[in-house]
């Protein structure tokens, strides 16, 4: 795992493989090479064109070092880093598994006939088209909060969960709501600190919200011939 993108959802993205295999005892588990290198550059601030370190090539040397540990395939639990797949991909032989289409895949059997979906991530998630892009070569449209609105997701992510702070869950779920109102049939938690918000408050019991860090951790567990709990 390509991890440390960032630190908090890492260890989230552990705890949920884990809690989700069906275990009885240590050796149903899966094995797994955990690469938590927490100061790769900013994906968002690259993405954005506020910072000229390019985590490109930091991601692809990672991905060559877990290669060389001789792991089977590359999972990488932050959806603005999938933004660098392709130099991920030009780097390594071995499969990489995105997060991305996994998440569009689970959509789309939760919902079907899906038309439209929102889309909660980071400002560098929504500009790099990542999400647009994979769902609209199935023909559903990716509704992004408006400016203001992500001006609130973006401090939910920055300065609570990745500062450690406590989330404004009544923001959050206002945000949310007026995807909802705008015609999502689901909203996909497209940062992987928002996927600590989903755990923390027990948001995956909710239809509406989709989170693909949960969603990543199930494909995980199947690419790797385990079974998911339940």
């Amino acid at each position: 795992m390509i991890g440390g993108v960032g630190p908090l959802a890492t260890a989230y993205f552990l705890q949920l493989v884990v809690g989700l295999t069906e275990a009885e005892r240590d050796q149903d588990h899966l094995d797994m090479v955990v690469l938590n290198h927490a100061t790769i550059p900013d994906r968002t601030e690259f993405v954005l064109g506020r910072s000229d370190e390019d985590p490109g090539p930091v991601l692809a040397r990672d991905a060559r070092r877990l290669e060389a540990f001789g792991v089977s395939f590359l999972v990488m639990p932050c959806n603005t880093a999938h933004y660098f797949t392709q130099q991920v991909l030009d780097a390594v032989d071995v499969p990489f598994l995105s997060i991305i289409d996994t998440t569009v895949a689970a959509a789309r059997r939760r919902v079907p006939g899906l038309a439209a979906v929102g889309l909660l991530a980071t400002a560098g998630t929504a500009a790099s088209g990542v999400y647009q892009d994979a769902f609209a070569a199935h023909d559903v449209t990716t509704l992004v909060p408006d400016e203001d609105d992500q001006a609130l997701v973006t401090r939910i992510i920055y300065e609570q969960v990745k500062a450690g702070r406590p989330v404004d869950l009544e923001t959050f779920r206002a945000v949310a709501g007026r995807l909802v109102q705008r015609g999502a049939g689901v909203v996909v938690l497209g940062c992987t600190e928002l996927s600590v918000v989903a755990v923390d408050h027990g948001l995956l019991a909710e239809p509406v919200y989709l989170d693909s860090m949960d969603q990543l951790a199930r494909a995980t567990i199947r690419r790797a011939g385990h079974r998911v709990r339940g």
